[in-house]
């Protein structure tokens, strides 16, 4: 069986998140669901903005709420862009903060950014055989 694999984002501001994915990612809107969610396409998996207030409950069972500040979770996402330098502009141009400037490996080039909502973000272009290149 195989496994589907949707991603979801929490967000204080959908329309400005919107734009942001729009504009830095070359994302299209696909659906929107009554005006809390908005599905994004043209990623490998859809992408879903979900409106969360700051200041909300996180979870049921921790105590956490929201915050947009920028934070760090050990998931993240790795986005791969044809042209290392183009992506960074690009996201840079919609809001992103770039954190760390590209970085070039055997396998690959990458640049960590956040988003406007305290996301982080990698922008990852392959080289040669991609992480071919180190595998064992």
């Amino acid at each position: 069986m195989a496994v589907g694999l949707l991603v979801n984002i929490d967000v204080d501001d959908l329309d400005r998140a919107t734009a942001f994915y729009c504009d830095a990612f070359g994302l299209d809107i696909g659906r929107r669901f009554g005006g809390e969610v908005i599905e994004l396409i043209g990623a490998s998996s859809p992408i879903y903005l979900l409106s969360k207030p700051a200041g909300s409950a996180a979870t049921s069972t921790t105590g956490q709420t929201r915050d947009y500040d920028r934070h760090w979770t050990p998931v993240h996402l790795d986005i791969v862009v044809p042209d290392i330098e183009a992506a960074v502009a690009r996201a840079e141009t919609a809001g992103a903060r770039i954190e760390s400037p590209v970085k070039t490996s055997s396998w690959g080039r990458l640049a960590m950014i956040s988003d406007p909502f305290g996301h982080g973000l990698c922008l990852i272009e392959f080289i040669g055989r991609g992480y071919d290149e180190i595998a064992d």
